[in-house]
């Protein structure tokens, strides 16, 4: 229902109300939703619910449970730039060893 209603609500530039649909979303992210919630967020421009989504994917067997979800499909083929940005998340985390070049 908090999809739906924040899609109308950025829709008709209702922010309150927005907000308040994000701040749901965000107590219902898990690894069968984030990749839904993820596209959701990018398309209505929702940048607190997706980065709460990017903190969620922020460990590999997270990442891992989420890449065999259908939602992950959906995530691919309708907002690649996502993909980029939790790829730079992750690589941002990892550290680097200079010595093995």
């Amino acid at each position: 229902m908090a999809q739906h209603l924040l899609v109308t609500a950025d829709r008709y530039n209702l922010e309150r109300l927005k907000l308040i649909c994000e701040d749901r979303l965000c107590g219902h992210i898990d690894t069968a939703s984030t990749a839904t919630i993820s596209a959701l967020a990018e398309q209505h421009h929702c940048h607190g619910l997706k980065e709460a989504c990017f903190r969620f994917l922020s460990t590999p067997s997270t990442l891992n449970a989420v890449m065999i979800t259908d939602g992950f499909d959906h995530l691919t083929r309708s907002c690649p730039s996502v993909l980029k940005e939790i790829m730079a998340n992750i690589a941002a985390r990892v550290p680097v060893d200079l010595d093995e070049t």
